[in-house]
């Protein structure tokens, strides 16, 4: 009995370099090996098992075991005998000063109990739905990506939805959600932070607490008031499975916001509870660093927490087959750290984030994922705020407008956006808003939106900006700025509800606002029918079409051309798509801000019209014009082609 108890311990220490990986707790029916890393001066580690996942004394104490790690850290180990299934753990690190730490659940928790302060044994092949074995990540390449953000309770929890599991992970397994999304003809869904957040009590989902979930506690756990049942650390894993199946099953990638930048509050932190400040950036006086705007920023360029993110990652591709990831605050993390998760997951696996960070960070940028440097992280996309501003109006200032309110000196910024954030001869960087240089080697690393959870929606958003503005007009530009956006050689991103004419009532951070703001209002798609229309067609225009999303900066610099515009008009034309796979030979594409109409050169010719005032029709086309001088609709977008 003792040679196999050595022999369990032995392998626990030799597989101590993969302990980053998700190893804390090793589950069989014979036995269950706990392993905690800390730092090398810490003298001690108590598991405590409990059978209850909340309250009650600890059925069980194990002083843990340690051995000295080769990079000076120590690696403890406790193996208990029996079938642990069911049960619930801490570990308490007693700290060099020969102070308790604290109890935690770990860094890396794989299952939680309610709230998630105390991790759960279990044998992860339970929690597979049926047929999970045979689930594999739709094949669809990063520039036919077409993004769609969601947060779980927005989307469904409206009784006009028709969806029974109203702001569960079960939503998106439901027929109604599911028609929706393959209506619209989006392929990827951006879930909102999924992963077990603080600001929502599990313990009290009836009282219909609303978050957007940013503030992460457990990273490799999925959220519990996202579960049908929080109390059972299998349920929310199983139907985290069982979306992530239903989507992948009608061809739909799933893409998951991540929050590795900052924890919610650093003194309950399970990193602080197990490596004090060393997975936090601080400031040469000794305070935390806050490029996060949260109080901390993680350190991603220590090794264990570079370590943590990149095997975090993939614990999510491998175990919850997840298709992407979103970082939040991109900029604070480093550039090594972004390109090391690029390598270690398949290629297929889309990145991209935020390339910015909410504050200073300690390091300097330079070393950070800004935007300004995603030349240097290939293979990975940042969102254009470039593009997003210029349509809409800047950041800083809901009041204000810019080309879709008619607002002069944004097109240079359009036109940067069109061709996908890369260098192109026709578009002038020093009149592009933010940017001064052309951050983006490959279409594909720029993310085209004009609208996503935080800021206005659009619609609000042009309510807001534009005095007096009607709602046929609201309508019309609101369907002018998503062509932007879908005709973008980079990568199109649709908030939730934007086809459904959303209104936040013109609430600009609903991170924690009620139902009432955030819901999603379906019975908008019996009121506005043809925006959904619309939007519906602009997509599978996009999706039937390589022309919009060659892919490759070189063709995007040999075919797309822009035609004299200005003053709330860019037009351009793609030359010779039948070269890059398309039907189409010549296509020409204008946007209209202004209130009258406007007209283009185009070359002599018969030309099919797919899209003109605020109709689409891709396939058989809306009649056909002759070249020559060719009339833009006011607030509008003209597609044609020879």
């Amino acid at each position: 009995m003792k040679k196999t108890l050595l022999l369990t311990l032995l392998l626990a220490m030799l597989t101590s370099l993969n302990i980053m990986a998700g190893d804390e707790m090793k589950y069989t029916p014979q036995a269950t090996t706990f392993n905690v890393v800390t730092l090398g001066n810490a003298k001690g580690v108590t598991l405590r098992l409990y059978s209850d996942g909340l309250a009650g004394q600890p059925i069980q104490t194990v002083e843990m075991k340690s051995k000295r790690m080769k990079d000076g850290n120590r690696l403890w180990t406790a193996v208990v005998k029996g079938d642990q299934k069911g049960k619930f753990y801490t570990f308490d690190v007693l700290n060099a000063d020969g102070r308790y730490l604290g109890e935690t659940q770990g860094i890396w928790a794989k299952a939680v109990a309610v709230n998630g302060r105390r991790a759960a044994v279990l044998d992860m092949r339970e929690t597979d739905p049926v047929g999970w074995n045979a689930d594999v990540r739709p094949t669809i390449d990063a520039r036919d990506l077409v993004l769609y953000e969601l947060h779980h309770r927005d989307f469904s929890i409206d009784s006009s939805s028709g969806i029974i599991n109203k702001g569960k992970f079960l939503a998106l397994t439901e027929p109604r959600a599911i028609e929706h999304l393959k209506k619209l003809g989006i392929n990827a869904v951006h879930i909102l932070p999924s992963f077990d957040y603080a600001s929502v009590d599990e313990t009290r989902l009836s009282d219909n607490q609303y978050n957007w979930g940013y503030d992460p506690v457990n990273y490799n756990v999925p959220e519990g008031g996202y579960s049908t049942d929080p109390y059972r650390p299998e349920v929310r894993i199983r139907e985290f499975k069982q979306m992530v199946q239903a989507l992948h099953s009608a061809g739909i990638k799933v893409i998951l916001d991540v929050v590795y930048n900052h924890v919610f509050d650093i003194g309950a932190s399970c990193f602080q509870h197990t490596m004090p400040d060393y997975f936090f950036r601080k400031n040469a006086d000794g305070s935390y660093g806050n490029g996060s705007g949260c109080g901390n920023e993680t350190a991603s360029e220590r090794p264990l927490m570079r370590q943590y993110i990149v095997e975090s990652t993939k614990y999510w591709a491998d175990e919850y087959h997840i298709d992407g990831f979103r970082f939040d605050l991109m900029g604070v993390h480093d550039i090594a750290t972004m390109n090391a998760i690029r390598k270690a997951l398949p290629e297929d696996i889309f990145i991209y984030g935020e390339g910015w960070a909410a504050g200073g960070c300690v390091l300097p940028n330079e070393q950070l994922g800004m935007k300004s440097n995603v030349a240097q992280m290939p293979g990975i996309a940042a969102f254009s705020d470039d593009i997003r501003d210029a349509l809409r109006g800047p950041w800083d200032g809901d009041d204000k407008s810019a080309f879709l309110g008619r607002q002069r000196g944004f097109e240079e910024s359009i036109k940067f956006g069109i061709v996908g954030g890369v260098q192109h001869p026709q578009v002038d960087i020093t009149k592009v808003n933010y940017s001064n240089a052309n951050w983006a080697t490959q279409p594909t690393q720029m993310i085209a939106y004009v609208s996503c959870h935080d800021d206005m929606c659009l619609v609000d958003r042009l309510k807001a900006s534009i005095p007096g503005i009607t709602l046929d007009e609201v309508i019309r530009l609101d369907l002018l700025a998503q062509t932007v956006v879908m005709t973008s050689q980079g990568v199109p991103f649709l908030l939730s509800g934007e086809e459904m004419l959303r209104t936040k009532l013109g609430v600009h951070n609903s991170y924690n606002s009620p139902d009432s703001i955030n819901h999603l209002d379906w019975k908008n798609l019996e009121r506005y029918p043809q925006v959904m229309d619309y939007y519906s067609r602009l997509i599978a225009m996009r999706k039937a079409h390589p022309a919009f999303h060659m892919g490759d900066a070189d063709l995007v610099r040999k075919h797309v051309q822009f035609l004299d515009g200005g003053n709330g008009l860019v037009a351009f034309a793609i030359t010779d798509a039948k070269e890059v796979g398309d039907d189409w030979n010549n296509i020409y594409v204008a946007f209209n801000a202004n209130r009258e109409v406007r007209l283009i050169d185009v070359p002599k010719g018969n030309y099919t019209v797919v899209c003109s005032g605020g109709m689409i029709n891709a396939c058989c086309g809306l009649g056909t014009i002759n070249g020559g001088k060719v009339s833009v609709p006011a607030q509008c977008a003209l597609i044609i082609h020879d």
